[in-house]
């Protein structure tokens, strides 16, 4: 009865071994995979994650879900993926404000750069520089005059505090050294609504969200915060052409939590690569007012580097805190 008990024994342990050596040894991905979006659906980044979450399977193999974690301007779903397995299972499709939050908290659960493995950039999506036509300037150079004659008086709308928009402009009023007034809204629904009723005068707001408006004579677009002209808008010239050194757009990338293995993150990188290359994708791209930039993990992980730094400047030089 012992030799037949640890017969049976032995044969439950090897049972054990195959089936975990088989879960070792299945190729990636072998299940479905969760893009955690730390943003509220239906904003600017979340429109292009989901644009690729939905064409990606067709070569990782495997259904992308989008999760969106929002919250506290997106610590709350970045937080989620620096404590995820890192299996490949879970991606944090992030953007700027990745490198801006740092600098707004005295204190935050995760390192922005060391617990996350980047991946690579995917989008590039610059705002435009937009005024209410009462205001009465027509070019960034005419701004900066007005505001230098009336520090302190002009105001502009943003999303709200330590938001893209925020910093956008905020960066804008620092290299031009003038004085305009920030008024937070609780999204950039209403930050716009009141630009276009001149209840504020000026905005940084997506391309996208203002371009019919500026066609149809109830706004004017100034200049787009790109170092480059906009393909979109290509009469309309960039900040950088009145500030040299100027640039400042909504990029978006993938990272996971560090120590995931290089191999899947080849992976990954690769399938985003042969999905961005698609045609229906750039035009799904070119529609939401974003570029289709592709990098790779050193590229990316500099570029969070570079950004991080930048913004810092910013926050610090503007005072602004959240806690």
């Amino acid at each position: 009865m012992a030799r037949g008990l640890r017969r049976g024994l032995m044969s439950v342990a090897v049972g054990c071994l195959v089936v975990a050596g088989s879960a070792i040894s299945q190729p990636y991905p072998g299940r479905p995979i969760r893009m955690i979006v730390p943003y509220s659906a239906g904003g600017a980044s979340d429109i292009v994650m989901r644009i690729l979450a939905q064409k990606l399977p067709e070569f990782l193999g495997q259904q992308v879900v989008v999760d969106n974690r929002p919250g506290a301007g997106g610590l709350i779903g970045t937080d989620t993926v620096a404590k995820a397995a890192p299996d490949g299972y879970t991606l944090l499709a992030t953007s700027t404000p990745h490198v801006i939050l740092p600098h707004l908290h005295k204190k935050i659960p995760f390192d922005a750069l060391r617990d996350f493995a980047p991946i690579m950039q995917f989008g590039d999506q610059p705002y435009a520089l937009t005024v209410h036509p009462s205001i009465g300037v027509n070019s960034v150079k005419e701004l900066i005059a007005l505001a230098q004659k009336q520090p302190g008086k002009i105001n502009y709308a943003s999303s709200g505090n330590g938001g893209a928009q925020h910093m956008f402009a905020a960066l804008f009023v620092s290299m031009a050294k003038i004085d305009m007034v920030h008024i937070p809204y609780k999204g950039s629904g209403p930050a716009r609504a009141d630009l276009l009723g001149g209840q504020v005068k000026v905005g940084c707001l997506g391309i996208a969200s203002v371009l019919a408006n500026h066609k149809a004579g109830q706004l004017r677009i100034l200049a787009v915060t790109s170092a480059k002209r906009s393909h979109e808008i290509p009469d309309i010239p960039s900040i950088a052409e009145t500030i040299p050194g100027y640039n400042a757009s909504l990029w978006q990338g993938l990272t996971v939590p560090r120590s995931t293995p290089r191999t899947v993150i080849e992976r990954i990188q690769g399938d985003v690569l042969k999905t961005m290359g698609t045609a229906d994708v750039k035009a799904a791209f070119e529609r939401s007012g974003t570029y289709v930039v592709t990098t790779n993990p050193k590229a990316f992980g500099e570029l969070l580097k570079v950004e991080l730094d930048k913004w810092g400047k910013v926050v610090r030089e503007i005072k602004l805190t959240v806690d």
